[in-house]
């Protein structure tokens, strides 16, 4: 059985009896594996926008999915989660990233997720619920209900909601092929520990500003990813970017792949997005059409 089908079996279990960040918060506490006692809503899948919720340790969490208007249940879709900044919510990420237009164009169903307050228990930032577990249900509810292809699940955000991607990478192995993480890094919380990594191959493709505050931290962050998972570099090349942006690449003593785009002159933002307060529409490149080319070219 599948790491993948091991997680839908927990979660049925669990199910039977329940139903970006800029602050600097306290890390955040380990995980509870609890979960609130009451009936869980049933879907009907379909295309379009269905804002749902779960009860989840004693809170109701929402979260959105969306489905492209080629969806009929009947043949096997990727999944892309979406994960917001902090504070944030999914109508601003959605918005941001423009992953809903880009999934009726390619035809593949996105999953947003909604933080607790407003963050997710991600690294350095933010709050302590347990975001993994609650991701990790999700995630089996879709392959369940929503036909989800099990060997393309990508997670991507910006901010918090790209460090909570490098989180789930690490707690959710064999779940997903690639992540993406915009402007969010691999740093602070558990990422301290010289043992946390991924234990199973995740690709990797992540955007860095230079202009940041927290380009420092993403640095170091990709630097110990690198090192841990004993990351080769390619020889540079292709061709040049605008702005003075960069590409590199690099392969993994595990087969993964891991590609990184410094943009120098950009801040804490997803870079090419036209709409949210995080957009940078003068980036240079367009980070939603990059991680998708990316997440086609990377199966489980």
């Amino acid at each position: 059985m599948s790491e993948l089908r091991h997680a839908i079996a927990v979660v049925a279990l669990l199910a039977a009896t329940v139903a970006g960040c800029d602050a600097d918060p306290p890390s955040p506490a380990e995980p509870s594996v609890s979960a609130a006692a009451s009936p869980e809503p049933v879907e009907t899948p379909a295309p379009g926008d269905h804002r749902l919720t779960i009860p989840w340790n004693g809170n109701t969490r929402s979260f959105v999915v969306h489905a492209p208007p080629s969806y009929d249940g009947t043949k096997p879709l990727p999944l892309v989660v979406v994960m917001h900044y902090f504070p944030g919510d999914a109508d601003g990420i959605a918005a941001t990233s423009g992953m809903s237009a880009k999934a009726d164009r390619e035809g593949f169903l996105v999953l947003y997720p909604e933080g607790f307050s407003g963050g997710m228990n991600a690294l350095s930032c933010c709050g302590s619920e347990d975001d993994v577990g609650l991701i990790k249900n999700l995630v089996a509810r879709m392959v369940e209900r929503w036909h989800v292809d099990a060997k393309a699940i990508y997670a991507t955000g910006i901010s918090n909601g790209g460090d909570m991607a490098y989180r789930l990478a690490v707690e959710m192995p064999g779940v997903f092929a690639a992540i993406a993480p915009v402007s969010g890094g691999f740093s602070g919380g558990r990422a301290t520990q010289a043992d946390f990594r991924p234990t199973q191959p995740v690709s990797v493709i992540t955007f860095v500003g230079g202009l940041d505050r927290h380009a420092g931290a993403f640095e170091s962050g990709l630097t110990a990813w690198q090192e841990r998972l004993s990351c080769k570099a390619a020889p540079a090349g292709g061709p040049k970017l605008p702005k003075g942006g960069t590409r590199s690449s690099a392969t993994c003593g595990d087969g993964s792949e891991l590609v990184i785009y410094r943009l120098p002159q950009m801040g804490h933002s997803w870079p090419g997005a036209q709409r949210g307060s995080l957009a940078d529409p003068d980036a240079g490149v367009n980070a939603t059409d990059l991680m998708w080319e990316f997440f086609r070219a990377h199966r489980r």
